[in-house]
Formats: C-alpha cells, sequence, structure tokens
C-alpha cells in the first residue's frame, strides 16, 4: 500500500505527499505486536490502534495536500483506488475461511459464521459483533468467529467512505467563509476526538463490552491521526529531540500490551499509549541519524513486512482459529505459532503477488474498471454464501416436515425408557438453534406496562375473556425457555400471564451475588407484582450449577418472594434444570448420541434432595414445582430424548423439547396447586 503524507513548505500551504518508508516500518511494528499477542499472550497489544491512526493520517494528509494545492478531491477516485487496494486480499480470506467452516466448524456455529460473513464483506462486522456482546442468546459461544478480526477492516472501510465528506465539507466551509481549510479541519476533527473519546470512556466505566467495536469509540483514533497530519507540517523539532521522540514512541507502542492489561481500558483511555506512542514515531520522521528509530524501520525485512502488513493480518486470525478448531485446542507452542505465521506470510505474498497486482493492473489505464472488479469480487463471494444459506434452510425445512411422531421428546419418558426411530433424525437442526429461545408472547399493553425503567421487558398473554386467573413471571432465561410450555396452559385455562424477564438475572432479594442491574430490575419487579396482585407468582426457586453441589437455592430467595406470600399470593417454585460443563448438543456432534459424557448418570447431575421441598413445607401458599421427570430418565440426563435435542447448549433447553414437556408441565403445575 502506497504510504503518503504531507512535508513541510513555506507559509501555510501544505505540500504534495510523499511516500515515508518509516511509516511503512511502523505498520510492520504493529503487526508483530498483533500477532505475539493474538497468538501466544491472547490480550490486546495496542496494535491495531497504531493501525487506525496510520490510515486516518495518510488519508487526511493526502486530502489536505489536495486542498493547499486547489487541486479537485476526487472523491469518487479515491473511493475506487481503496476499495481495490482492500477487496482482493479480503476476498480471498473470506472464500478460504467459509471453505474451512464448511469442512471442519461444527454445525451448530454455521448460522453466526454465516451472519459474520456477511458482515465482513459488507464492512459492518464491527457491529455484528456490537450487537452480539449485548446479546445474552450468542454469549456462550465456545471458540471465537474466524472473522472477528474484520472488525478493525470494518471501521477502516467506514472511516474511508465517512473521512473524505467531512473534509470535503471542511473544504466548503472553508471556502463560503474565507477560513483556512486547515483550521476548519482542525475544529471539526478535534470536535470528533472529544466526542468520541468521551464516549469511548463513558461506556467502559458503565461496564459496556461493545464499545471495543463501536465506530463510535474509535472515531478519536482516526481524528487524532486527522489531527497530526494537518499539524505536522508546522512542527519544527532539534535533530536530537526527533531522535529522541522516535525511541519513545517505539518503546510506548512495544510496551502498551504490558502497561495496559484492561481490555475494559480500550479504546478509552488505554488507546491513548499506542496512538500517541505512533503519533510520536510520525512526528519524528527520518532522522537520517545512525541512532535514530528510523533507521532501523526502513531496513528491507522491516520494510517487507510493512508491505504485507495488510493481507498478514487478514490471513493470521482465521489459520489460528481454523487449527484450534481442527486440532481440539485453545492455545500453541512457539513453534505451531511461528508456522501459522510463516503460512500467513506466504499465503499474503501469494495474494498480492497473483491477486492485488494484476487486479489493479487492469485498472491502471482504465481506472473505471475497479467499480465493475468490486462487483465482481463481491459477487465471488456473495454467490457460494447464498448457496450455503439456501442448503441449510432446504435441510432445516425437510427437518420441520418430518413427522412429529418420530420425534415425541419428553412424551417417551411417560414410558419409563427412551425410544428413538432410526429411520429419523434428531431435531432441532445445529443451523436453526438462534431460534429455539423461549417466547414470553407479546408486549404488555398500556394497562399493564411497566413505568419503571429498571424493569427490561414485560410480556403479556391476555385471554380473549375474562382472565380466571392472572400469574405474574419473573426471572431470567430459565424462567423465559419454560415460558414455550407455560402459555398454551394459560390458553387452555383462560389464564392472564405477565411476564417480567432479564437474562442473566435470577429472581431474589438484594444480593451481593448480583449485579446492581440485577438487582434495580428484581426490586422493580417485587414492586410491580405487588401493585398487580396477582393470583400467583412463577419463579425459579433453585439455581443449577455446572460442578458440585450441583443446586443451590437461589440467593436471597425466601426473602424476594416473602413479600408475595404475606399478601396471600400463591408462589410456584421451579426446580432448575441440569447445568453442565461442556456444550450438550457439540457433544453429541462430537461423539455421538450414546457416548457416556452426553449422556450423564442422574445422581451426578440432580441431588436427590430438592431444597424447595423443605421450604414448601413452612409456606403453605408456595408450591414446589419439579420437571426433572420431565428431562432426565430415572438413571441418566441425556442430551437426546425421544429423538429431540433436550439441551441448546450449556444449561438452556430448546424451546422444540419444552413444547414436548407442555403435558408434563401441566400435570405438575395443576397436581401442586390443586386448580
Amino acid at each position: 500500500m502506497t504510504l503518503t503524507e504531507p512535508t513541510p513548505r513555506q507559509g501555510s500551504s501544505l505540500p504534495s505527499p510523499r511516500f515515508r518508508p518509516e511509516i511503512n516500518g511502523l505498520r510492520a511494528v504493529a503487526l508483530a505486536l498483533v500477532l505475539i499477542y493474538h497468538i501466544w499472550i491472547g490480550r490486546v497489544s495496542g496494535g491495531v490502534d497504531a493501525f487506525l491512526l496510520i490510515s486516518a493520517f495518510l488519508l487526511t494528509s493526502s486530502f489536505a495536500a489536495r486542498a493547499a494545492n486547489n487541486r479537485p478531491f476526487a472523491t469518487a477516485r479515491y473511493w475506487r483506488r481503496i476499495f481495490l487496494r482492500l477487496a482482493p486480499t479480503a476476498s480471498a480470506v473470506l472464500l478460504a475461511t467459509l471453505a474451512s467452516i464448511i469442512l471442519l466448524f461444527p454445525e451448530i456455529r454455521w448460522t453466526q459464521l454465516i451472519q459474520h460473513a456477511w458482515a465482513s464483506l459488507l464492512y459492518g462486522q464491527n457491529w455484528a459483533l456490537v450487537l452480539e456482546s449485548g446479546n445474552y442468546q450468542v454469549s456462550d459461544v465456545s471458540t471465537a468467529s474466524p472473522f472477528q478480526h474484520f472488525w478493525s477492516l470494518s471501521i477502516q472501510g467506514q472511516v474511508f467512505v465517512l473521512w473524505p465528506l467531512l473534509l470535503i465539507l471542511a473544504a466548503v466551509i472553508a471556502q463560503r467563509c474565507k477560513y483556512s481549510f486547515t483550521r476548519i479541519a482542525t475544529v471539526l476533527f478535534l470536535t470528533i476526538f472529544l466526542g468520541s473519546i468521551s464516549f469511548a470512556i463513558a461506556e467502559a466505566n458503565a461496564g459496556s463490552g461493545s464499545a471495543y467495536f463501536d465506530t463510535r469509540a474509535r472515531l478519536w483514533e482516526f481524528a487524532l491521526g486527522s489531527l497530526l497530519a494537518l499539524a505536522l507540517p508546522y512542527v519544527r523539532l532539534r535533530p536530537g529531540v526527533r531522535v529522541a521522540l522516535g525511541w519513545v514512541g517505539l518503546l510506548g507502542l512495544a510496551t502498551c500490551g504490558i502497561v495496559i492489561r484492561d481490555v475494559a481500558a480500550y479504546p478509552g483511555w488505554g488507546s491513548l499509549l499506542p496512538t500517541l506512542s505512533a503519533a510520536l514515531v510520525i512526528v519524528a520522521g527520518a532522522t537520517a541519524h545512525r541512532w535514530g528509530a528510523d533507521r532501523w524501520l526502513t531496513v528491507r525485512p522491516v520494510q517487507k513486512l510493512g508491505d504485507l502488513s495488510y493481507g498478514i493480518y487478514l490471513w493470521h486470525w482465521p489459520l489460528l482459529v481454523v487449527y484450534f478448531v481442527a486440532n481440539q485446542k485453545d492455545a500453541v507452542t512457539l513453534a505451531e505459532g511461528l508456522g501459522i505465521i510463516a503460512l500467513a506470510v506466504v499465503l499474503a505474498w501469494s495474494t498480492e503477488r497473483f491477486l492485488n497486482r494484476p487486479l489493479n493492473a487492469l485498472t491502471a489505464t482504465h481506472e473505471r474498471r475497479s467499480t465493475s472488479i468490486l462487483v465482481v469480487l463481491a459477487v465471488i463471494v456473495a454467490v457460494p454464501l447464498l448457496g450455503w444459506q439456501n442448503r441449510i434452510h432446504h435441510a432445516e425445512t425437510q427437518l420441520q416436515n418430518q413427522s412429529r411422531e418420530l420425534n415425541p421428546g419428553a412424551a417417551v419418558l411417560d414410558a419409563t425408557s427412551i425410544e428413538r426411530s432410526n429411520n429419523a433424525l434428531p431435531i432441532p437442526a445445529a443451523t436453526a438453534l438462534d431460534e429455539q429461545w423461549g417466547n414470553a408472547g407479546p408486549a404488555c399493553d398500556r394497562t399493564h406496562a411497566p413505568d419503571n425503567a429498571a424493569i427490561d421487558s414485560c410480556h403479556q398473554i391476555e385471554p380473549t375473556t375474562p382472565p380466571q386467573k392472572t400469574i405474574a413471571v419473573i426471572g431470567d432465561s430459565h424462567a423465559r425457555q419454560l415460558m414455550s410450555g407455560i402459555i398454551p396452559l394459560a390458553h387452555e385455562r383462560n389464564w392472564r400471564v405477565i411476564s417480567l424477564l432479564k437474562n442473566a438475572c435470577r429472581y431474589g432479594a438484594e444480593s451481593r451475588e448480583r449485579d446492581p442491574e440485577c438487582n434495580a430490575h428484581n426490586a422493580a419487579a417485587r414492586d410491580y407484582v405487588q401493585d398487580l396482585s396477582p393470583d400467583a407468582v412463577i419463579t425459579l426457586g433453585t439455581m443449577s450449577l455446572a460442578q458440585y453441589p450441583r443446586e443451590t437455592v437461589v440467593p436471597g430467595y425466601e426473602a424476594g418472594i416473602s413479600p408475595f406470600l404475606e399478601m396471600g399470593i400463591e408462589v410456584l417454585a421451579i426446580r432448575d434444570n441440569p447445568r453442565f460443563d461442556f456444550n450438550m448438543y457439540e457433544c453429541v456432534a462430537t461423539h455421538g448420541s450414546s457416548a457416556a459424557q452426553c449422556n450423564p448418570p442422574r445422581n451426578e447431575v440432580v441431588p436427590s434432595d430438592n431444597p424447595l421441598e423443605r421450604m414448601s413445607a413452612e409456606f403453605p401458599l408456595l408450591h414446589s414445582i419439579d420437571f426433572t421427570d420431565a428431562i432426565c430418565t430415572q438413571s441418566t440426563c441425556p442430551a437426546i430424548v425421544g429423538n429431540v435435542y433436550v439441551y441448546r447448549d450449556y444449561d438452556h433447553l430448546n424451546k422444540t423439547y419444552v413444547e414436548t414437556m407442555i403435558p408434563a408441565i401441566k400435570r405438575e403445575i395443576l397436581e401442586k396447586t390443586g386448580w
């Protein structure tokens, strides 16, 4: 990639850009840090932050030089050139990664990875990760996505579109208001810098896990690079100072991952160290001093690494993740890591030599061809991706149309044995697991919608005639998953059901074991239910554990339900389903449905003593509800029952299986309550 930046001229004008080999060397250093920390350390290095600053510095330098020389910005031409430079290698990596996923990755991950592939192709991978980081339902992915590293390329692509528009805006304002372009652009990017870094720090302080991938939290790094590009032509430093700055910058960048280990510090205050360090190296520039850092940054091997840095970055991550999946490992040795790097270098060189250069040569004399080439590259990736999606959809449709007599699920447990047809596949399909979360129904109407912002959601099942009972459901995802069995019973019995659910927030009185948001939600839900004064409240009374003692009463549970009992409201305390330290669905895919590890003994998974039984004996209005016999046999707690997968992950029941539990849910609730 051509690296350009302005050099000083007399007066206030900016020059034409020129190549800066020390910046190419700086890119090589940033890449080396990314490789080392990704492959062996598993922590943020600050290298990507330096990449982002460099890209904005070069972009702004080029456009500022055009503005100073009264040359047209030629934005459309810039966009064609920059994306043609990015697209060939990105397309090759996407295609190779897709092939690896089909061959090596478990089907349980295909749906998510297809979404990631589309997001990466369309420069939106960072937003896909932002959405997932706030989505509890995809938080249990066992391995990283091989497309995850496209987040930084996606943000760069978004900025490569946005920045020229901002620079055009600055030029228009400068022309109309008779101010200098540099002054207007400086004010514009300083505003973006202050707003973005404030947002990033605020998100980090709020504990947001999505800020790392959020474009808004990253714009300040680009703005800093732009401010550097605008200010650098006016900076005059002595040779000795420039030498010192170069080494201070390199040292700061190299030690960033050691000094700042908390990933929550990025991209807020923590990212100031790598970005400012990279800025110091750029300010130092070409010192031509025997002890200057630039002397080492411009040696031939470092320059070659800088030339291939983009390709190596794109290739190394999927190679690493694919190696993990293929070998069922989560770490590599020094030799294995070096092998991955070597292969990434070879692939980066090959794509540059046999793909990038020929395609760029086609546009050397006819630049408008680049648009056609970009379209062709996108289609080459999109067509197999669409084909894969259609194949998955067809397989899911066939499975859904399979006679339900072949998939009885929990119904076979009434016969004390598990029956499974040899002529049918178990359901649901691995690729359909995203649809297997319980549905709590439509949102609450105006009459019943809570006015407390601490309550995350309110769902309401309303009968067509006056309700025979009003029931409130409070809890987390384990309460949500049972709604697929409770709602049919509500329709049959003419109940109004109002559910106040918050993922990862089991209901109980305030406890240090819960985060403040969960405690606030539970307190607001308690107040809401007291005002509603329903006939009954359904909650989870126990919490299953992956290890011994395997089950415990929900923290603060008795204190949490006491206000309801005192009001004469019945409480249905449901015993939690078993939890495991491995993915039950993947267990079957890896070891087979009859493998011992996929069919753990019931007495090891479910304690014989249900603590809710003792509690219900003390409180007549408290009913202990236990669905274990609809999930486990008398001897095991299998991954598949009645040709239906019981679990979608470590501890959540599949909606399809819960639907086969409806008769058992009805029987248990009606018998225990006497309704």
